[in-house]
Parts: C-alpha cells; structure tokens; sequence
C-alpha cells in the first residue's frame, strides 16, 4: 500500500485474502473482551479531535465493566498528544496520524525509549461538499488548487470557481469556499502531506477548531467544500470520489477501498502509550486497549461511523500489548 494505512500493509494483506469481510462490519474472528479483577484508578486521554467521540464511546463501555475507574478525556488534536504523553498528564495518546520523529525524539529523551504505537480503527478521511453540490469527484492536484497557494501537485492553475472544476450553470461562478482544520490537528498535517503534497495552505481556508465544525461548515455553506473525518459525515454533506492523478480513476471513501490501498485518503488511527520495553504495560492502561481491540470494540468504531480493523490486524495489534 501507498497510504497512511501503508505500515499494516502485511497484515491487511492478510486478512484480504483470507477472505474478511469487505463491508464495513466486525470480523467475527476479533476476540470477544474477556472481564479482570482488580481494575481501577484514573486513565486519562489527550489528543486527537477525531478519535475524541471513539474514546468517549470507548470509555463510556470500559467504565460500564469497571466503576471504579475515573475517565478524563481531552480531544484538541493530535499534537496535543505527545506533550501529554511526555509530561505524564495521560496514559493515552490518540493520533490521527503517526509522531513526528522530533515528537518520538523528545518522548525518548524523557523516559529512555520510544513510544508505542497501537492501531486501534481505519478512516477514509473524507473531502466533504455541500449536499446540494452536483460534483462527485476530484482529483488530489485539484485538491491541491483548491486548498494550497504553493500548487506542488502541479495543476496549470489556481482554482477560486466551481467552474474551473467543471460545474456549468448557476455553480460556475460561484467562488469556493474552503473549511479545514488547524494546525494542532493530525488531520490537519496529514491533508497537507497527502493531498497537498507537502505544500502550504491558503490563508482564505477557514480554519475551525474540531472535525465536527468543519462538516458543520460545510453543510450550510452552498459553495463549500472541506475535509475530516468519515465518522463526521451527516446528511447535510456529500463524500466526493478521489482520485491522485488527473484523469485517475477516482474511488469512493469505502471500506474496501481503504483495505485496498485504492482510495487514496485512508489511513490508520492510533493511540499512543507508554511501554517499557521487557516490562509488561500498565495493567489498567492494557486491559482499556485490550476492550479496543476486542469485537466489542470495534462494534464501537462501526457505531461512530468508521472503518473496522481485520481480524489479523487485531491480532497483531494485541500482541504489542503484552
């Protein structure tokens, strides 16, 4: 695989072709969360905008299993993570996209080794028009006309109009109006490293502090245009096809496409951890990713409307935990 997901390339292959389930369901071959004795204390969470409704979620059916532990979950963006992580203000760092190496480098000169990454759900990161919008597809170098004033994906020129991307009619002169996020947000940089190809964004980008607003944004302005996440999607906003070349084939934000490598925006969420190495986890902060990824879990990612991990994905995924 060519995208964010490219470092479980392995094992998603895997699970492809052993014939898991392509719809946007749990593999019934994910373990079923088995309960322990002894769990309690405070588990706190700092990070990701994107992941903040999964963890809600998440703590709200690990609190169910265990009263006695306090849940604090802080969702302002990826970036957010890693300080936390470091200064020992939580035990979970949810990312919407992999630390930056001077992010693992600060990690390790706090505590003597790197962070751990687990993988805990897939998203199609999704570019959202209006609902009344009749385009259906883009392609990343008009992504990058659209949203960047340095245009490193190489389209002749900038795109302002509806009808520069081909929209006739009463649509061609309208001007585009772009939402995104800001820049303590993972999906943030990742837009920018993959649509953007490394470009900046223009300074007209309507920069809105969580996933939610954008969506929000978008589905009230006419002649709008934004991006976040899958799970953020409602029925005021329309999922466009992407494709990475012009004159591409363009594909749907699916759950089979993101397993496939073919939808160019999918990627792997995580949540990041403190593990000394040879040393077993934190009990209480395992048995939290343990319930992650277990069936139950993942039913929660399918409910807030993202993509599921394979079977073989988990397996590997747990494995780390020990």
């Amino acid at each position: 695989m060519k995208n964010a997901v490219a470092s479980m390339s392995l094992a998603l292959t895997v699970a492809l072709c052993a014939g898991s389930a392509l719809a946007s369901k749990v593999d019934p071959n994910i373990p079923v969360y088995q309960k322990v004795d002894g769990i309690s204390g405070n588990l706190n969470s700092v990070g990701s905008d994107t992941l903040n409704n999964l963890m809600t979620f998440w703590g709200e059916a690990f609190r169910n299993k265990y009263p006695n532990v306090n849940i604090q979950i802080e969702g302002k963006g990826s970036s957010t993570a890693p300080p936390a992580l470091i200064g020992g203000t939580a035990q979970l760092g949810p990312m919407s996209r992999e630390m930056k190496s001077d992010e693992v480098d600060k990690f390790e000169a706090k505590y003597g080794f790197k962070p751990t990454r687990i993988g805990v759900a897939l998203d199609s990161l999704a570019v959202y028009v209006n609902k009344d919008n009749p385009i259906d597809t883009l392609s990343f170098p008009q992504l990058d006309a659209i949203f960047s004033k340095t245009r490193k994906g190489g389209h002749a020129e900038n795109i302002e109009t509806w009808g520069q991307v081909g929209l006739t009619g009463p649509m061609a002169n309208r001007p585009i109006s772009i939402y995104g996020r800001n820049s303590a947000s993972g999906t943030y940089a990742y837009f920018r490293k993959k649509a953007l190809f490394k470009g900046d964004y223009k300074d007209t980008v309507k920069e809105q502090p969580g996933s939610a607003s954008v969506v929000m944004g978008v589905a009230e302005d006419p002649n709008s245009i934004g991006y976040s996440g899958i799970g953020y999607r409602t029925s005021g906003v329309k999922v466009l096809a992407l494709s990475k070349k012009e004159g591409g084939t363009a594909y749907k934000a699916t759950y089979e496409n993101v397993l496939s490598g073919k939808y160019p925006l999918g990627r792997m969420l995580y949540i990041y951890v403190l593990k000394q190495p040879g040393k077993p986890m934190d009990k209480l902060t395992r048995e939290f990713l343990k319930l992650v990824l277990s069936k139950e879990g993942q039913e929660i990612v399918v409910k807030d409307g993202y993509l599921p991990l394979p079977a073989a994905v988990v397996e590997k995924q747990r494995a780390i935990l020990e």
